[in-house]
């Protein structure tokens, strides 16, 4: 009996998109990319067996290549990772059942896209600054220098919170400054959770691509004034997986 198959869905695009030759999808060896349309509307997807794991770095890899690749030609509408329905007849009802609100967030997403900017803290060199601006901390510092740490853990941990919080109000504070500076160049934001515990900027921005080029030039300067305390990646351009919870029903 031949194993059963599913169709994997990546994202919803309008129905002139086409995958290009070298597309290629989850799993292995990768599934080749398809487009099922209905009215103007489509779904790029790929077979994939129901038996298949799916959820390898090299799956999400791909679901995200070609996605952001997607995304820089036309507006698309990430579907969540991991979506397999039974097949083409289940991608047509899908695009007819939710078809307004899938059409209005493509046009939401007409000529933009998202960036992320992702920053950490140099963890000695917020330190150092902590310690400076903070008398209280500075004596736990010197109280636990050099001393074991059984004989002083109290202290230790009272500045291992001092720590925590300055990282914590600091990285708030990073994070308005950001989205402060990117001011009307981004048409929408959103806040990310932070991923590391020194992580001190973490935002996707939906930006105009008539914005882009001076929306970089304004992240550069924002990362150079600060390029000794924190590390700036700025990712991008990327399909908008941030901004698309209120369109995205698909689960």
């Amino acid at each position: 009996m031949a194993d059963e198959t599913g169709l994997f869905l990546y994202g919803i695009v309008p129905s002139d998109v086409e995958p290009t030759p070298d597309a290629a999808g989850v799993g292995e060896p990768p599934g080749e990319v398809d487009v099922v349309r209905h009215r103007d509307l489509a779904v790029l997807v790929s077979e994939v067996g129901l038996e298949e794991p799916i959820g390898r770095p090299a799956d999400l890899t791909a679901y995200q290549t070609l996605l952001d690749g997607t995304a820089e030609v036309a507006p698309v509408l990430p579907v969540r990772f991991g979506t397999v329905v039974t097949g083409p007849d289940a991608v047509t009802d899908l695009l007819e059942a939710h078809h307004e609100q899938f059409a209005a967030a493509l046009d939401e997403f007409e000529d933009r896209t998202q960036y992320t900017v992702h920053g950490r803290f140099d963890e000695q060199q917020l330190i150092s600054e902590l310690l400076a601006e903070n008398p209280d901390a500075a004596a736990l510092a010197e109280q636990v220098r050099g001393r074991p740490e059984i004989e002083s853990r109290e202290q230790r941990i009272r500045l291992g919170e001092m720590i925590a919080q300055a990282v914590e109000l600091r990285r708030e504070a990073e994070n308005r400054a950001l989205i402060d500076a990117v001011g009307e160049l981004a048409v929408r934001h959103a806040p990310r959770q932070p991923s590391d515990e020194l992580d001190a900027v973490n935002v996707a921005f939906l930006v105009g691509v008539d914005d882009e080029e001076e929306f970089v030039r304004v992240l550069e300067d924002f990362a150079e004034q600060r390029r000794d305390l924190i590390r700036t990646r700025l990712l991008g351009p990327l399909a908008p997986y941030d901004f698309v919870s209120a369109h995205q029903l698909v689960e």
